[in-house]
């Protein structure tokens, strides 16, 4: 999925300095895609306070609602893009030839490298779409030498617990390890709890953590009523993480979770790079007629998402900041 911002901010993001647990909630941002009829979708990440979890650099929550999602070609550089749906069905099409339709309990997974275009469909006339869309910054070698990549997942591993399903999309959690690709240590899981189970899950302390709640309610880290919309975010220093489902319905979470991530990062629109200068080059390029370096993405008679203006400033990192009250 695209940032379809058409004024997007400069995020400017400086390597996470965070030591130690900590349970604070990031509000998100309501955010239309390609227009005020479009689809909206809920933006925890980036945040001006927590612009990072370990390499995990961009969430969008869409749906639930019946809507049409069509983001033409867009390039990303610097990132892997992450779908994981929970509702409805999406067809990818993208610069490396990559032509799929992924549906919910499988994954996506795209990996830029120094840069790729895709596009994003919705199945059907106005289905009933509900989903995420995380973006991973690549380590600054992988972001500049890694090849271009595509790879769909339709059977992942379970971590399971009395009154706990989880699927594990990326990284592990016990002894269940997702087969995709990564470039850091890396934790991506839905967390699906029976109504009122309680269960503790291990973490490892290294990394730090955050949790979305995608369906009913829950009790986390304190938070004793934590419902959809906000992201709680948990620092590093955890080796468990104690989860009660509400008693009157079923819960669904997202956890997240890697090692703060090293390098200082600038974001502008749908490109990851380590300076204001590699965000000019990569738009200048896309803009360019005849452009190489992000490719075709073949099926839509030249259609695509033009970039934005860069606004008039210079794109420099900043430091996380504190949590508001």
């Amino acid at each position: 999925m695209s940032n379809l911002d058409a004024r997007p901010a400069e995020t400017a993001c400086r390597a996470s300095e965070q030591d130690g647990p900590t349970a604070y909630l990031l509000q998100p941002r309501d955010v239309p895609l390609g227009g005020i009829r479009a689809m909206r979708v809920s933006r925890t990440l980036p945040h001006r306070e927590v612009p990072t979890v370990g390499a995990w650099c961009f969430l969008d929550q869409f749906g639930p609602e019946r809507t049409d999602m069509r983001v033409l070609p867009h390039p990303h550089t610097g990132l892997q893009t992450v779908t994981w749906p929970l509702a409805g069905e999406i067809r990818h099409r993208d610069s490396v030839g990559s032509d799929v339709v992924v549906r919910p309990g499988q994954l996506n997974l795209m990996t830029s490298g120094p840069g790729i275009a895709h596009s994003e469909i919705s199945l059907g006339e106005a289905p009933r779409l509900h989903g995420l869309q995380l973006w991973v910054a690549l380590p600054a070698d992988a972001a500049t030498s890694t090849a271009l990549a595509f790879e769909q997942h339709t059977e992942l591993p379970r971590y399971t617990a009395p009154g706990l399903t989880a699927t594990v999309v990326v990284g592990e959690l016990g002894e269940a390890m997702s087969p995709a690709t990564t470039y850091s240590p890396l934790l991506g899981a839905q967390l699906d709890l029976d109504a009122g189970a309680s269960v503790s899950i291990p973490l490892r302390p290294d990394f730090e953590h955050a949790v979305l709640v995608l369906d009913g309610r829950a009790a986390v880290a304190g938070h004793e009523d934590l419902a959809t919309g906000p992201l709680l975010y948990l620092g590093t220093g955890r080796d468990e993480l104690r989860l009660t489902a509400g008693s009157d319905a079923d819960a669904t979470l997202f956890l997240l979770g890697g090692e703060p991530f090293p390098d200082d990062l600038v974001m502008w629109w749908n490109f990851v790079g380590r300076s204001h200068e590699d965000i000019v080059a990569a738009r200048e390029e896309w803009e360019r007629a005849g452009q190489q370096r992000f490719g075709t993405v073949a099926g839509h008679d030249g259609e695509r998402i033009p970039a934005p203006a860069i606004p008039p400033l210079r794109l420099t990192p900043r430091r996380r900041k504190p949590p508001t009250a």
